[in-house]
């Protein structure tokens, strides 16, 4: 499928649903997890001690190493294209639901607002313990602060409500209804390998467009094979073209 064909789906489209995953944010300058130069390639961070519940009540060391240099990160980098097209067309009605796989929050920043947060997001925790919640600010001057965040309350290790391995996703029964509703469900910048979210595209009864770049394993999906954001491009040109 090429990009005109997609603006032609979009347009004819009043119930869309988008899934998004790390690819969507790489050209924002966030690392994804599984590409060539991602977190898990380069062994930046280690994945089974940083994403590992049972790890992180271990040690939790691992992930706040990772924590500190996201939060220093994520306040200074904008929302892409593709951030800003979904946002946009959340905003005409024709984008219904937002699913994301991603916890940077680029998808608020660009405007969006009916997300479905499936791995959890960095915007509260929860102290493991005494289950105090915290919001973003304090949440986020504590990883900052302390080598381990731990509650004032009783003095507990605070986590942010980031899903890790081992935990149960957010959401999944919401975004099941949504892909069942949806008359277009966009796939962008997921390789869809992580479950339960990879079998989200499958319960659309409607087309099924994947944004990549490069050959995927897309199944029975249609696929738009090229950069994310130069693809919204294109797309946002034929939809503004007068026909």
């Amino acid at each position: 499928m090429d990009s005109q064909k997609l603006a032609a789906l979009v347009r004819q489209s009043h119930h869309i649903v988008a899934l998004t995953g790390a690819g969507i944010s790489t050209s924002a300058g966030i690392p994804d997890f599984r590409g060539p130069k991602g977190i898990y390639v380069t062994r930046q961070y280690d994945p089974e001690k940083t994403f590992d519940i049972d790890w992180f009540d271990r040690d939790p060391r691992y992930f706040f190493d990772f924590a500190r240099d996201f939060l220093s990160t994520i306040d200074h980098i904008d929302p892409t294209r593709a951030h800003r097209f979904l946002a946009t067309l959340e905003r005409q009605g024709s984008l219904r639901t937002l699913i994301t796989q991603n916890i940077d929050g680029l998808h608020q920043k660009a405007g969006s607002t009916n997300i479905i947060e499936i791995h959890g997001s960095f915007q509260q925790g929860h102290c493991r313990h005494c289950g105090r919640t915290y919001g973003y600010e304090d949440l986020k001057r504590k990883i900052l602060a302390e080598n381990v965040p731990h509650c004032e309350t009783c003095g507990g290790v605070v986590k942010p409500d980031v899903v890790f391995y081992g935990e149960a996703v957010h959401g999944m029964d919401e975004a099941e209804i949504a892909a069942r509703r949806a008359d277009l469900f966009l796939v962008i910048g997921t390789s869809l390998t992580v479950y339960p979210a990879a079998m989200l595209p499958r319960l659309c009864s409607g087309p099924v467009v994947c944004v990549a770049k490069g050959s995927i394993d897309a199944g029975d999906m249609e696929q738009v094979d090229g950069d994310i954001d130069t693809v919204v491009a294109d797309v946002e040109h034929f939809l503004h073209r007068v026909v």
